[in-house]
């Protein structure tokens, strides 16, 4: 767990840790009709006084004016509810019926997270990659351009230290490919004209600032200036936190998530997964193995912070729901509008072991407690966020 928390940060910590001991127990209670019902209900309204402390705008502050998408358990609109409300009506008495998103005969899956050119992987491997895991439409995260200076470690991390392919040859992809494929925009941050850089590819329909993976501080003013840019296009900035590497100081990164309440962040990588726990003292150790102790710095995030998602790829992702699949569960029912899909991971076949992205679709749909919540970590969250 990282040190130098603020007092009442800390305070929230210990409050979030017995508010999620006890819904553990009390999860199937139904609010206000029982003792523990009551109860349930009294533990809600203690965990809004909490975020109040800590000055968070939550979802349920009818004065936030953030801009960043709402998750899916916000009000329905009366057409919203009636067309809901038809389509399971519908599905329940046609058998093989399948809603709107399953109309085409197959359950479509959003990757938010692959590269072109990832380490030297052709065009067409990827095609047949990303068809054979299944996956509907893929989001190409460029690197910035080659530079050597202390951000890219002198060059080591050019092309975000994976060869991936820059913003020109990720968009001229997607447009070649438009219905299964759209693109990031990425910098160097700290470059002059990093902003005019991303700003152009923002124009040409970017839909996210990413992978941000550089040796800078999180809340240096090169990045800060990204955060400002994502928030007026209203696009999601995702970063790659990894210790002494990559993203710096992720424990004060909530202060830059209260500071830019109308930016999307989703976090990413060894850095973020391994701070689920509570307990993970030795931030040099990346992939930590065993029981996860509930109330590590990214829970916080991700439950006190509406602006601050979780993408589930790569090797970081897999290891944090196989370590603890217990924890896992009860982790993707709490959060489960807040995590999603993407694979980031450079095998030629999309399936099988060498495949962590085929290998997190199947830990999802193991490890989801219902089908509605595993349709929100494949398909549905990513499309609300990345406004598709």
């Amino acid at each position: 767990m990282p040190a130098n928390l603020t007092p009442e940060y800390e305070k929230a910590k210990l409050r979030y840790r017995q508010a999620t001991s006890d819904e553990d127990r009390l999860a199937d209670a139904p609010i206000g009709k029982t003792e523990l019902g009551a109860k349930r209900l009294e533990l809600r309204c203690s965990s809004r006084q909490t975020c109040l402390m800590m000055k968070c705008r939550t979802q349920e502050n009818p004065h936030s004016r953030t801009s960043h998408p709402a998750p899916e358990t916000s009000r329905l609109s009366r057409r919203e509810f009636l067309t809901t409300a038809g389509l399971a009506a519908l599905a329940a008495v046609a058998p093989g019926c399948k809603t709107a998103e399953g109309s085409m005969g197959y359950e479509p899956i959003i990757d938010i997270h692959q590269h072109l050119g990832y380490s030297g992987r052709s065009d067409e491997v990827l095609l047949a990659h990303q068809k054979a895991m299944g996956v509907t439409k893929t989001i190409l995260l460029p690197a910035g351009r080659p530079v050597n200076t202390p951000s890219t470690h002198n060059g080591v991390s050019n092309g975000l230290q994976a060869q991936a392919l820059g913003n020109e040859a990720c968009y001229r992809f997607a447009k070649a490919h438009p219905r299964h494929y759209l693109f990031a925009a990425c910098e160097v941050p700290d470059l002059p004209d990093a902003v005019q850089e991303i700003e152009k590819y923002l124009k040409l329909g970017g839909v996210a600032i990413a992978e941000l993976k550089f040796g800078v501080e999180c809340d240096s003013p090169e990045m800060q200036r990204l955060y400002e840019l994502a928030a007026e296009y209203h696009v999601p900035v995702l970063m790659h936190w990894q210790h002494k590497m990559y993203s710096y100081g992720f424990e004060r990164f909530g202060a830059m998530l209260e500071k830019y309440p109308k930016t999307t962040f989703i976090g990413h990588a060894q850095t973020w997964w391994a701070n689920i726990d509570h307990e993970h003292k030795d931030q040099s150790v990346l992939y930590p193995k065993g029981k996860v102790a509930p109330g590590g710095t990214t829970s916080l995030y991700l439950r006190y912070f509406p602006n601050m998602y979780g993408d589930l790829s790569a090797g970081s992702g897999l290891n944090a729901f196989t370590r603890d699949e217990e924890h896992a569960r009860e982790f993707i029912q709490y959060h489960q509008d807040k995590l999603l899909f993407g694979s980031d991971c450079n095998d030629h076949d999309g399936h099988g072991s060498k495949c962590s992205g085929a290998q997190m679709i199947a830990a999802i749909r193991r490890l989801s407690p219902s089908k509605e919540v595993e349709r929100k970590l494949l398909y549905r969250n990513a499309k609300r966020v990345f406004r598709i």
